[in-house]
């Protein structure tokens, strides 16, 4: 696991989670390995008491893996770690164990617990197994068992799981960012503007794809004026009036082509990085009275999950390495440079509130430090 991320031509370490990912999502275990310990994890989402059985066979008595956003929620003491590990009690069936997972849950059963949590260094091997679930876009809660290290793969072998590396499910972003391609292009004119190409690069596991929605014919030569917009399928295509999404997507195509030139990144990143499902989720704490941060914690998600790389690698594809941003958020501007992209200039992109988004944007400005 020493090669480097972005040489490294071997594809296997990819194909690993690919398919670990896919059968998280199926309910299926897999098993994870790493320098300090070993452990088969199954999604908390997708366990059914079958599943906890065939879980609890496999290795030692299972426990319950949270982030420490969830943990926190739950009135669970922090540890330091990211990930906080949970004894799962007698009285704890398999449909409390989902609802623990599951924040929208949380006002229909105020008082369950207290939860005792295990004490002791959570392995990389736990640790990754919530992010393996949050790529998954699934909620970022797994059952844990551990297991023998030596025996993981005669375990692997003998149940047909999938098997990989803590360090692979680390690194997972990365490396599929440097392996984003482009494929299908095509003049496509839009209101706004006509004369417009969309690119797209697809993911090497054959995912969703990314969009470059190219106007005009900007100059590789200059800054290109420049928009990362996150997908959002309530506010681009059905008009949701929670967020102000829409409206930037149709006015950056609007400022861009006024300009003359540029191009705007359509990334598949819904809900900041958690999902589409899950960002429904969040729509419904928001709707108890958690605003858009807290309601993202309480699921036990960060705040924000995107990563700038895929990005980064997009305007290279196509030519550009310095841009005049039009965003509000530093943490955009920070992501680029740090993915080798030059920021020459932050572009201010804004919109009017409205009743139902005022304190979506008031929270943005607050607690993210968006210039709004």
């Amino acid at each position: 696991m020493t090669a480097d991320i972005k040489t490294d031509p071997d594809t296997k370490s990819l194909r690993r989670v690919d398919r670990a990912i896919a059968d998280l999502r199926r309910g299926l275990p897999v098993v994870i390995h790493s320098e300090n310990g070993a452990v088969v994890a199954l999604s908390t989402e997708m366990a059914f008491d079958a599943e906890l059985e065939k879980l609890t066979a496999m290795g030692e008595t299972p426990f319950l893996a949270l982030t420490a956003h969830r943990a926190n929620v739950l009135h669970i003491k922090p540890t330091g770690e990211n990930t906080i590990r949970v004894k799962i009690e007698d009285w704890m069936d398999v449909p409390l164990m989902r609802a623990l997972a599951d924040a929208t849950h949380d006002l229909d059963h105020p008082f369950r617990g207290p939860f005792s949590r295990l004490k002791g260094a959570v392995s990389k091997a736990c640790e990754s197994s919530i992010k393996l679930a949050k790529l998954a876009r699934l909620l970022p809660s797994t059952l844990v068992s551990e297991i023998d290290a030596d025996t993981a793969e005669d375990l692997a072998a003998s149940e047909d799981l999938g098997i990989l590396h803590a360090s692979e499910i680390f690194q997972y972003d990365e490396r599929a960012a440097f392996q984003l391609h482009p494929v299908a292009g095509a003049w496509v004119p839009l209101q706004g503007s006509e004369n417009t190409h969309i690119q797209s690069f697809r993911p090497i596991d054959g995912g969703i794809e990314h969009l470059a929605i190219l106007i005009g014919d900007p100059n590789r030569h200059e800054p290109v004026l420049a928009r990362l917009h996150s997908e959002c399928f309530t506010g681009d295509l059905i008009g949701s009036l929670k967020c102000d999404c829409g409206e930037q997507l149709r006015g950056a195509i609007k400022a861009i082509a006024d300009q003359g030139s540029g191009v705007l990144l359509y990334l598949a990143q819904e809900g900041r990085g958690i999902g589409l499902i899950n960002k429904l989720r969040a729509y419904k704490l928001q709707k108890d009275g958690f605003d858009t941060i807290d309601a993202n914690e309480r699921l036990g998600f960060d705040a924000d999950e995107r990563v700038f790389r895929p990005a980064a690698e997009m305007l290279k594809h196509l030519g550009f390495n310095k841009v005049r941003l039009m965003t509000n958020n530093p943490e955009k501007v920070e992501g680029l440079d740090r993915c080798g992209i030059d920021v020459v200039e932050r572009v201010v992109h804004k919109f009017p509130s409205n009743s139902h988004n005022e304190l979506y944007l008031a929270t943005k400005r607050k607690k993210s430090g968006h210039y709004l």
